[in-house]
């Protein structure tokens, strides 16, 4: 597109704009690192920088022009709201290209299942996803964005921080599929404070899918299953009820704690091994394996991408191999109750008879039943006869502590006050063979540490 048509689009006035016709033919970018000639940089004010310092360096590196609140000083076209502006362009980009969109949402597993559900479809025909987890007012758009004409599938993961967000989200991407995979406690703080709350958020996906297009329900989630009232969309259940047309049967760990089973489809079933740990895996393939269903992919090449698939993202159950026989395993992107339950009995299926080490944080928005929440992981990590707990900050994770010691259980149980104190302890404890998680919600910093131990 032009500039002159970007401005139309999105009713931006130019500044330092000396060619109107120049022509933007590469991905937008809110960051000038990731700036590629003739692409768009998309400046917003956040918390720590302003984009808006960086706009002549963008340019310089090749940005064809500035989106931004006010004039740069290099091409520049400027709107009173840079978010709301390239959600506009977006739209309107979406409108021309007209890919089937995937919208994707739950409290977690969206960016696992996003990356396998990519896997799959990309086999099959031209695909976009999410990068990392860009899910939210920005990520989004900027996700549309690296879409062309040739884009047959645009897979979005959508996140909801609070009700509406997915409102929003769709407005600008509306989905012809849309997925939801659990309803947990993240978030739950800004959603009103209890599960049903968060369900009615995530449900605003569901209900934006047009009656010509497919909404995929979690059989085993008795909130997202209570969404079906709220779609016109023809709904496809997946799950490891038997009640769900794509299901898994036959389901156990290797060695390795990676999860095997039979893929069960209205077209048939297929052998699955995924090359990832975790019984929960389970219900991420699952979920992509219901979205190619839906649009149409055979049970053989749906099997086929899921065998196929890697980790794509890091900080989501991230294993690095030390050469002293020390595991550590990096979940520290984000955590809830829900991430930390399958992240300790993941872990621990890893493990086998190898020691155990949990270095756990605070799970963040976790409103009035944090503290309980916090000590109830406590108690799991007791009972999962884990041999040592690292709590990590005052407050909840000193919860998760008490709670893990007085289980009785014979952990050994440490507190400490940072993530440098963390890194410490942990380096000074771990031993061969030991296999180690590291997992907190990803403002507290953890991810620190776990780099730490993997690089040791």
């Amino acid at each position: 597109m032009t500039l002159s048509e970007i401005a139309r689009v999105v009713g931006a006035s130019p500044h330092d704009v000396r060619d109107p016709r120049a022509l933007v033919t590469a991905p937008s970018a809110v960051d000038s690192r990731e700036v590629v000639p003739g692409g768009l940089f998309v400046a917003t004010a956040g918390a720590r920088v302003d984009g808006h310092a960086y706009a002549a360096a963008a340019v310089a590196d090749g940005a064809v022009a500035v989106l931004a609140s006010r004039p740069t000083g290099v091409p520049t076209l400027v709107v009173e709201d840079v978010q709301l502006a390239i959600g506009l362009l977006a739209k309107h980009v979406l409108e021309r290209i007209g890919p089937t969109v995937i919208g994707l949402t739950g409290s977690v597993g969206k960016t696992t299942t996003k990356d396998l559900l990519a896997q799959v479809l990309e086999r099959h025909a031209a695909t976009v996803a999410t990068d990392r987890s860009f899910n939210n007012e920005l990520g989004l758009p900027l996700t549309v964005l690296r879409a062309d004409a040739g884009t047959r599938y645009l897979v979005l993961e959508m996140g909801a921080g609070r009700k509406g967000d997915l409102t929003y989200l769709t407005g600008i991407a509306p989905p012809q599929v849309g997925l939801v995979l659990n309803v947990g406690t993240a978030h739950v703080e800004r959603m009103g404070g209890g599960q049903a709350d968060v369900a009615e958020a995530k449900g605003e996906l569901v209900a934006a899918v047009a009656a010509d297009g497919f909404a995929l329900l979690n059989a085993d989630d008795p909130y997202v299953m209570g969404m079906a009232g709220r779609t016109k969309a023809q709904i496809l259940l997946y799950g490891r009820s038997a009640k769900a047309p794509v299901r898994a049967e036959d389901v156990r760990l290797d060695g390795r704690a990676r999860p095997a089973f039979e893929l069960v489809t209205p077209a048939g079933r297929a052998p699955v091994e995924l090359d990832l740990i975790g019984e929960h895996q389970v219900s991420n393939a699952l979920a992509a394996a219901a979205v190619a269903t839906a649009l149409g992919l055979g049970v053989a090449e749906i099997a086929d991408g899921l065998n196929a698939a890697r980790r794509r993202s890091g900080g989501r159950l991230e294993i690095v191999e030390r050469p002293d026989g020390i595991t550590v395993v990096n979940d520290a992107y984000n955590a809830n109750p829900e991430s930390m339950r399958a992240g300790l009995r993941a872990v621990k299926a890893l493990a086998g008879a190898r020691r155990t080490v949990a270095v756990l944080g605070a799970m963040g928005q976790q409103a009035e039943a944090s503290r309980a929440r916090h000590a109830d992981v406590g108690r799991l990590v007791a009972d999962l006869r884990f041999d040592v707990l690292i709590a990590v900050g005052a407050g909840d994770p000193l919860a998760m502590a008490r709670a893990a010691e007085s289980a009785g259980q014979g952990v050994a149980v440490h507190a400490v006050e940072d993530v440098a104190g963390a890194i410490e302890l942990a380096t000074a404890l771990v031993e061969p063979g030991d296999v180690v998680l590291v997992k907190a919600s990803s403002e507290i910093g953890l991810s620190a540490c776990a780099r730490a131990l993997a690089g040791a």
